[in-house]
């Protein structure tokens, strides 16, 4: 078997008082993208802070590409080509777009080449491009936050609720932006609440709950398992297309 992207094992994460991630250990394939699913508080956010070394594992191992990454500085973890769109977007409200993407580009201004494949995905960006991010829509502040994040190129990808809040036709712009990049050499992990994205774009699946991993395997078979939605997430994915 080829080595994973990005492999977790035995992670703990404690915030405080609380023990959040309990034993957490899953791969996320080279290539493709993994779906993280669970129910609200199940401890998704946490899993992405902590591979991101925003937060750190008290116990357990991180790996990326093999190489142990649990206590790694976050700006180094960036330098190896992991890239993080928050929920909350990390967006400069007081910037303008265009200057929000030329501190996304840590290697300089934006390779023009790689600045108009940005604009294919997310049209809007070059209409509102010296408008102030925080005038956009939320929509349009969300196609800024995964813009930036993928202005240079990746190899690891992490992406907390892109479609959170969103109306569907700028879900639908999203899942084709997610679709054609995954065309690149990106390896993407989204921790998501919409079923159509995840159904539409996901390659293999975690699941989470109370903060461990209780289910991974293809997303494809998870969505033919109604059986199995409902023992997992409470739900029926079809009730969410």
């Amino acid at each position: 078997m080829p080595e994973p992207m990005l492999a977790l094992s035995g992670v703990n994460t404690r915030i405080g008082q609380y023990h959040i991630l309990q034993g957490v250990a899953f791969e996320v394939p080279r290539g493709g993208l993994t779906m993280l699913l669970g129910r609200n508080g199940a401890g998704k956010t946490t899993c992405l802070r902590t591979i991101m070394g925003l937060w750190r594992a008290s116990a357990g191992s991180v790996r990326v590409e093999g190489r142990d990454t649990t206590r790694l500085p976050t700006p180094e973890l960036a330098r190896l080509g992991v890239a993080y769109v928050p929920e909350n977007m990390g967006i400069f409200a007081g910037l303008t777009v265009r200057e929000n993407m030329l501190l996304a580009a840590r290697a300089g201004p934006p390779d023009e080449k790689r600045l108009e494949w940005v604009f294919g995905l997310f049209p809007a960006l070059r209409k509102f491009w010296n408008a102030l991010a925080g005038n956009l829509s939320g929509g349009q502040k969300q196609m800024l936050a995964v813009a930036r994040a993928i202005i240079e190129p990746r190899r690891l990808l992490l992406v907390d609720e892109p479609t959170k809040g969103l109306a569907p036709a700028i879900v639908a712009n999203m899942i084709e932006a997610f679709r054609e990049l995954k065309r690149t050499d990106t390896t993407i992990l989204v921790v998501e609440q919409n079923f159509q994205f995840a159904t539409s774009l996901g390659d293999s699946v975690a699941v989470m709950d109370s903060g461990r991993i209780v289910h991974t395997g293809a997303m494809a078979d998870l969505a033919a398992d109604e059986g199995l939605q409902q023992r997992l997430l409470g739900l029926s994915l079809d009730a969410h297309q």
